[in-house]
């Protein structure tokens, strides 16, 4: 089966995209990268999901660019994580923009060196709603640039995959149940304390997702008296 580099957070999603690409018994190489994210404890997650597949698992040190990426509260500190979600471009706190494209440009370089025929990113329907570098258009262009930057260089069929892209996170849940994803060895919230908050967007979505698939959430929240 080819070799694919997939772009492992550590999250509920690319874990299960990571788990799919077992089952159907491909060569992984899973790839994190820290970009400056408050939540990088994700990462944590994403080696656990490596020892746990047998797969090798690198994270990309770029953590300098997160004193770049101003006005987002993933990388910017003086921007709180809000409780809510939001909805359309350029409406959310919670976006990094462009950080899809940063992700994949390091993960088809890792590809090129790992002379792999694939990259995956873990992307979802949902996705598409308020992050532009998500979308059907994107991806397909992103592919398109990269068969020209890695000619002669990388596997001649080279893809770009997002097998999770016509799923919503309640298909995901479902899908990552048939397939034995240990739900505690994934983390979600963008505040990266302890515990899964409970209360951003990320939380919000997590539970809704659990919920919507009747399946039991056994994710340890912090606990509110408010």
């Amino acid at each position: 089966m080819p070799k694919i580099v997939a772009i492992v957070s550590g999250g509920m999603d690319s874990v299960t995209m990571a788990h799919q690409f077992k089952e159907q018994g491909h060569d992984l190489h899973l790839l994190s990268v820290d970009y400056g994210q408050r939540h990088r404890k994700e990462h944590l997650f994403a080696a656990a999901a490596a020892e746990r597949l047998g797969a090798v698992h690198q994270v990309a040190d770029l953590s300098a660019m997160g004193a770049l990426l101003r006005g987002s509260s993933l990388t910017d500190p003086t921007v709180e994580v809000p409780e809510q979600t939001w909805s359309g471009y350029g409406e959310s706190p919670n976006i990094v923009p462009n950080r899809n494209a940063l992700l994949l440009s390091v993960a088809f370089a890792v590809a090129v060196a790992e002379k792999a025929q694939a990259v995956a990113i873990g992307i979802m329907a949902d996705d598409t709603v308020s992050v532009p570098d998500s979308t059907p258009e994107f991806l397909e262009s992103f592919i398109a640039m990269e068969r020209i930057a890695t000619a002669g260089y990388a596997h001649p069929d080279l893809a770009l995959l997002a097998p999770l892209s016509g799923l919503g996170k309640k298909d995901v849940v479902t899908l990552g149940e048939q397939l034995g994803v240990p739900w505690t060895e994934t983390w979600t919230c963008l505040r990266g304390e302890d515990d899964h908050c409970a209360r951003c967007a990320a939380c919000w979505e997590r539970q809704e997702a659990f919920t919507a698939a009747g399946v039991h959430d056994p994710t340890a929240y912090q606990e509110h008296t408010s």
